[in-house]
């Protein structure tokens, strides 16, 4: 008699499989993320040994070959991509609703097609009027993309096995199903299904797949934590869905550096790449006022200057308040018990409120020395010139460190027209050969606000 289907629970967060209900997942720790599906008996082992007969291969026989990349024509998705997109590969975009993931993935359709690339375009959320109402938008295709609604796995095998396309986008896959799963699409066995059949198709057919995936509240994507583990590649569209720029960032890459962003403006004919982002995120800066400082931060290889403002006043409750946007509040925190304890600042009845400028999160310990001289700016209110930029890392005992790559920094900064750079002495030795722009050397936070006071005449 064939075996009956039988009840059981998956973690939607990591894909923990129990027989019964439990409140908290022994897998990540994470509460009330059990949900039951139903699940079709596994072939036994003696039937899977029989089909599959597989050995070993030595390490010395592999074959070594260049992963082979095709550019789509968008420098900033090709540098997060690593170079551009890899035969094969299977690629993950989420983020936010309404952010632009079906945009861009279809201004990358565009300009693949346009290199007479054959490409399927794979929609189970639009109808084919709605995605040409889109494109109309971003302008003229090829005739060598083709568009399929269809959200049935089998359907699209069979579809893709008979057109053989080179590029292939499905938009999106909580929409996906297999008939053999009797789940509803979107739950935890249909995702992992779904995500199983693509990466088949990806890897025998050598079709390079980009899935669309749906995020939670808290910002991941949403379905099982394997989905994240299954796929090539990774990105994250961020940024307010309200403002105009968007940023793409890679969390996982087997082809590449997951350190490098694209920034991209939303448009009335789609997204736009930002060509130079330091600029971009300077556009609006006031002249003249305190509490505001341009400070370096590396995002991979590329230089980002951002600025950073401060707000300090005096408390009328007897906990000051303590605010941080683009950044982490706890570091703020940190580096104001810093200018206390080792620059003499006052600041334990004072409210604080840090902003980087843009909406733009930046993580790295390089602006520390930007945070530390617009918040001593705002309090002492004292104006650090509008062609000074800072950049350097503040340690516990109020010392400036050293960065990494100090001469991108530095030449970024002389490109944009910026006259004084405020850095660690340490670095003095990568960046003494640069002329152009006047380096002034910190070797602590009393130093570097002692400078920025006779810049602007007062001590």
């Amino acid at each position: 008699m064939a075996k009956s289907k039988k009840t059981v629970f998956f973690c939607q967060e990591c894909g923990y499989e129990s027989s019964k209900w439990m409140g908290q997942c022994p897998g990540c720790r994470a509460w009330n993320s059990f949900a039951e599906e139903i699940v079709s008996p596994k072939e036994s082992a003696g039937a899977q040994k029989s089909r599959w007969e597989t050995s070993p291969v030595k390490l010395s026989q592999v074959q070594m070959e260049e992963d082979s990349r095709t550019r789509t024509g968008i420098e900033e998705l090709d540098r997060v991509l690593g170079g551009g997109i890899v035969a094969g590969s299977l690629v993950l975009v989420g983020g936010d609703p309404g952010i632009g993931k079906s945009t861009l993935l279809l201004q990358v359709c565009q300009r693949l097609a346009g290199q007479g690339k054959r490409v399927l375009y794979i929609s189970g959320e639009e109808s084919l009027r709605q995605i040409k109402m889109r494109a109309q938008r971003i302008g003229s295709f090829a005739d060598t993309m083709e568009l399929l609604c269809e959200t049935n796995l089998d359907a699209i095998r069979n579809v893709m096995e008979k057109q053989k396309p080179e590029f292939a986008v499905i938009d999106s896959i909580q929409t996906m199903y297999a008939e053999e799963v009797s789940s509803a699409p979107g739950s935890v066995s249909q995702v992992r299904e779904a995500t199983g059949v693509l990466m088949q198709i990806a890897k025998g057919m050598g079709v390079s797949i980009f899935i669309v995936g749906h995020v939670t509240k808290d910002g991941n994507v949403a379905g099982p934590r394997v989905l994240e583990h299954m796929v090539d590649t990774v990105l994250y569209f961020e940024g307010d869905r309200h403002a105009s720029y968007r940023i793409l960032r890679g969390v996982k890459n087997r082809f590449g550096s997951t350190n490098e962003i694209g920034v991209f403006e939303m448009r009335t004919e789609g997204l736009v790449e930002v060509k130079n982002p330091s600029e971009f995120m300077l556009n609006g800066k006031p002249q003249g006022a305190s509490g505001s400082v341009v400070a370096c931060s590396m995002e991979g290889t590329r230089p980002i200057l951002v600025e950073i403002q401060a707000l300090v006043c005096h408390s009328n409750f007897g906990i000051p308040r303590r605010t941080a946007a683009g950044t982490d509040c706890n570091r703020v925190n940190l580096l104001m018990a810093v200018l206390e304890k080792r620059a003499g600042l006052n600041l334990s009845a004072c409210d604080a409120y840090v902003n980087i400028a843009g909406g733009i999160r930046m993580n790295e310990p390089a602006i520390d020395l930007g945070i530390v001289l617009a918040v001593a700016s705002s309090f002492r209110d004292i104006v650090i010139p509008d062609s000074t930029i800072a950049f350097g890392e503040v340690g516990l005992s109020g010392e400036v460190r050293a960065v990494s790559m100090p001469e991108q920094r530095v030449l970024e900064a002389r490109k944009l027209g910026f006259e004084t750079v405020i850095l660690p002495k340490v670095c003095a030795p990568a960046v003494s050969k640069i002329t152009g722009i006047r380096l002034v050397y910190v070797e602590n936070v009393s130093e570097a606000i002692r400078q920025c006071g006779e810049k602007s005449g007062k001590k």
